[in-house]
């Protein structure tokens, strides 16, 4: 982790933020920025604009989405679900999942890695 991205990190410890506002959109794209990235997991901010999104793929441990803003489909195997804010969802470790906003959507991905 860059010092940079290190401090902006550490800024967050002790104190309470809102996670909204840790993140912007930008047009016609995928942000992310990572809040805590340790070898025993991560969490990371993402803000997509509308209609961008993730390719399908695996992750070799499960995850849990926590929508911050807006909405998305998420589909996992063959499972659409739309989630909007404030809503949860958790992706099987090793199950193909992808995301597609449908609305800018921002969300919190946490992973623990066993």
């Amino acid at each position: 982790m860059s010092n940079d991205k290190q401090s902006e990190s550490e800024n967050l410890f002790e104190q309470a933020g809102k996670l909204e506002s840790l993140i912007e959109y930008q047009k016609d794209s995928v942000v992310s920025k990572t809040i805590i990235g340790k070898k025993t997991g991560t969490v990371t901010l993402f803000a997509f604009d509308k209609g961008q999104g993730l390719s399908e793929h695996t992750a070799p441990y499960d995850a849990l989405i926590y929508s911050v803003d807006g909405e998305a489909e998420i589909t996992v195997g063959v499972k659409e679900s739309v989630v909007n804010k404030g809503e949860i969802i958790i992706l099987p470790a090793n199950k193909p999942h992808s995301v597609k906003a449908t609305r800018q959507f921002k969300m919190l991905l946490v992973m623990i890695k066993s």
